[in-house]
């Protein structure tokens, strides 16, 4: 059996688990965020602490059991507590600034780069050397800083 599939996740007051066939939805005030479980994965939960099960022991439900425990832990963990990922920039005249709700990035091209942020990110600049990425959706604030 997964060893990090089978750990139990226990969930911290004021979010709230709601299964609806196979799709997950972790909420806790305005945050939410959904997961479609796959074929095999099953949840089992109550007010205190969610169990993941995989109803064979092949090949396929063993490695989808521990990834489908992560990413609902991510989920449960982004709403109550967040994710935040720290960049600084090193380079003569590499500078960031903010633009609205978009991160403005110098990067010794001819021109500045512009990333948008998505629905959920909040970027922070301090001293135009440092960014943090802020967000609920662990995948998401990763795939930004990458």
């Amino acid at each position: 059996m997964s060893r990090i599939g089978r750990l139990p996740i226990t969930i911290p007051e004021g979010v709230s688990i709601r299964v609806n066939g196979r799709e997950v939805k972790v909420l806790k005030g305005n945050y939410e965020l959904n997961h479609l479980l796959p074929q095999g994965i099953n949840i089992e939960y109550d007010d205190e602490k969610i169990l993941i099960k995989r109803l064979s022991d092949t090949r396929e439900h063993r490695s989808l059991h521990g990834l489908t425990r992560s990413l609902i832990y991510n989920m449960v963990k982004g709403v109550s507590d967040g994710f935040e990922k720290e960049l600084e920039i090193n380079g003569v005249g590499y500078r960031a600034d903010l633009k609205g709700k978009d991160l403005e990035l110098n990067l010794g091209y001819s021109h500045p780069v512009i990333v948008t942020a998505p629905e959920g990110i909040e970027f922070i600049v301090d001293k135009q050397r440092s960014i943090k990425i802020k967000g609920i959706d662990k995948q998401l604030v990763g795939k930004i800083s990458d």
